[in-house]
């Protein structure tokens, strides 16, 4: 085999199913049924809010991950007074991208009391730590401190692009967003390497484990690679093409930059994917519940649907315009929706896709935001393709974190004030919020709404 067909079978340039760049939509678009959305305050006083998940057992509470390692609960618009769990001599969050990142509940939470966490751990110098927990048998609003198992330890060489959003499919599997490890422009080529856990959408079996490790990697994930015995002739490319013996058997997708958020879809299974972009693109993909795992999203070479890095073309008027360098070719799968950051803003935020009973008009719809400008999107199928519309612009931006849901289904997102630089102590930020996603004509009597840009 010729070596330019093995390095386009690594990038992923052949046997690959690819959108072509006219189905990724961007703003502009119109959703069946024009919805209205506003945003209503559940709850404030909040140190850097930056994930939400309720628990699934008919209690109503919200657990609310505080950035610099503490799980506070909300309930009935009330943070209690003493937070679920406080790791914050633990947690490392001098740095935005650093710190409590998500929680998560297991499938069967009301049977087996399993709550699972993912954060940047101190004294591993800010590897992330996926770990479980169990509340206290006599005081479910408190964690047992002493049943804490680290699952996974994932170490970066920077302080940014961590990723770090853990949530449960509908298999049963937990998987975890892992981002390229940082700096900026993929230095280490992570995104497109499968020797390593960055860059990644991960999968774990958490029911399971082996003696070196509290989990165990699910039998059909697209990169485990058993041993075998070496044949050099009479294999087709295909065949070549899946096998990695030394790729790592937890990743699920690849070809990501930074996974910050990302939901599955609790109607249908589809997996929503938020990749933060680097100068010009963010990117939402979608991953059908169909999948049997093995996507490369394209990232170090491709940013949205254009090809990365841009190239700055003169204009005739003297401006400058970036565009796709010359002789470039498109890599992976494009992403279902993207957005520019000339007017749009400069980090995507997963909300999920709405199946609340009590939002009919909400029905289906997917929610996006973006932490620079505020704005959120909804996003929806018209005629058989996406639309995607911009639903809120708001007069005081909000600062998107995270997002997440209750067990009715509804959406919610965190909020918070919190500085990009490093270091900071996010105790001396203006304090964040959690807010609920609802339909416009369905905002409670009194309640405090995120106020809206005049036209």
């Amino acid at each position: 085999m010729k070596l330019h067909h093995i390095l386009k079978l690594a990038l992923g340039l052949l046997a690959l199913p690819a959108l072509s760049r006219a189905d990724t939509i961007q703003p502009g678009g119109k959703l069946p049924g024009n919805p209205a959305i506003a945003l209503v305050k559940i709850a404030d006083g909040l140190v850097d809010p930056v994930a939400v998940a309720g628990a699934p057992d008919g209690s109503g509470r919200l657990f609310v991950c505080e950035r610099p390692g503490v799980i506070q609960i909300v309930k009935d618009g009330k943070v209690n007074k003493k937070p679920f769990l406080d790791i914050k001599d633990k947690t490392i969050s001098s740095f935005l991208e650093l710190g409590l990142f998500s929680v998560a509940f297991h499938p069967k939470f009301k049977e087996n009391g399993r709550i699972f966490f993912c954060y940047s751990d101190m004294w591993f110098n800010g590897a992330s730590l996926v770990c479980e927990v169990k509340a206290k048998k006599d005081k479910p609003d408190q964690a047992d401190m002493d049943s804490i198992k680290v699952l996974m330890q994932l170490d970066f060489p920077y302080c940014n692009h961590h990723g770090g959003q853990i949530a449960f499919g509908p298999d049963g599997f937990l998987y975890i967003g892992s981002g390229d490890g940082g700096w900026e422009g993929d230095v280490i080529s992570a995104g497109q390497d499968l020797h390593t856990h960055m860059g990644k959408m991960l999968r774990i079996d958490v029911d399971t484990s082996t003696p070196d490790r509290n989990y165990s990697v699910p039998k059909d994930n697209p990169f485990l690679t058993l041993p075998q015995q070496m044949t050099l002739f009479g294999v087709t490319e295909l065949a070549f093409s899946k096998i990695h013996p030394k790729a790592r058997p937890e990743i699920w997708a690849y070809g990501l930059r930074n996974p910050w958020t990302f939901s599955f879809d609790s109607k249908t299974g589809d997996l929503w994917i938020a990749d933060i972009g680097q100068n010009h693109w963010e990117e939402i993909n979608m991953q059908p519940a169909s999948s049997k795992g093995g996507e490369n999203y394209g990232w170090k070479f491709m940013c949205g649907s254009h090809v990365f890095p841009q190239v700055e073309k003169k204009n005739a008027d003297g401006t400058s315009t970036n565009v796709d360098g010359e002789g470039t070719a498109r890599v992976g799968i494009l992403p279902v929706a993207e957005y520019s950051h000339v007017d749009q803003g400069n980090c995507v935020i997963n909300i999920g896709v709405s199946r609340s009973k009590a939002h009919a008009s909400l029905e289906g719809i997917y929610f996006c935001a973006d932490w620079g400008s505020g704005k959120v999107w909804g996003i929806a199928k018209d005629g058989g393709k996406y639309q995607m519309q911009e639903l809120l612009d708001l007069d005081t931006p909000l600062r998107p974190t995270g997002s997440g849901f209750d067990a009715e289904g509804n959406l919610y997102l965190t909020h918070a004030t919190a500085n990009y630089g490093g270091p900071v102590d996010p105790y001396t930020s203006e304090r964040g919020a959690l807010w609920k996603l609802v339909p416009a004509d369905k905002v409670p009597a009194g309640a405090e709404t995120a106020p809206l840009q005049k036209k």
